[in-house]
């Protein structure tokens, strides 16, 4: 009996380090409509530096390019606004995958929740999810 409970113990105490270990998510984008998401989105990049650091998920679809020059691969999640007529993208840093193999089919829709950041290249500031994590059905 007491070995059980020292395991059970064990095992609580293990779960709740895991559960603070985990960021919560300051900006959830997934549950808000299209035209307020393209909006805050919109916001995020004419304000990056109210959002950096920030934990944000969002929703949309899989794109992916790679820099014919360079060879760099970037992988971006798009939001369309409610009408679909516009799209904005954020890309995401999802270390430890390689694509194809560990990413879904392009226009895919999938779930990123990172951390907020920009990153300047070529001169043009860009929006980023580093340290992401990525989800799809």
């Amino acid at each position: 009996m007491k070995r059980m409970t020292i395991l059970l113990l064990c095992l609580a105490l293990l779960a709740f380090g895991a559960a603070l270990a985990e960021k919560p998510v300051e900006l959830d984008l997934s549950v808000l409509s299209g035209t307020v998401v393209y909006s805050q989105v919109y916001d995020m990049m004419m304000e990056p530096e109210r959002y950096m650091g920030m934990q944000v998920r969002v929703k949309g679809s899989f794109s992916y390019f790679q820099d014919p020059n360079t060879m760099k691969e970037y992988f971006a999640v798009i939001i369309a606004d409610a009408t679909a007529c516009c799209a904005q993208g954020i890309e995401f840093v999802w270390d430890g995958h390689k694509y194809p193999e560990d990413y879904p089919p392009l226009d895919t829709e999938l779930t990123v929740t990172g951390t907020f950041n920009t990153y300047e290249e070529n001169g043009f500031v860009y929006l980023q999810l580093k340290d992401a994590e990525v989800s799809w059905i």
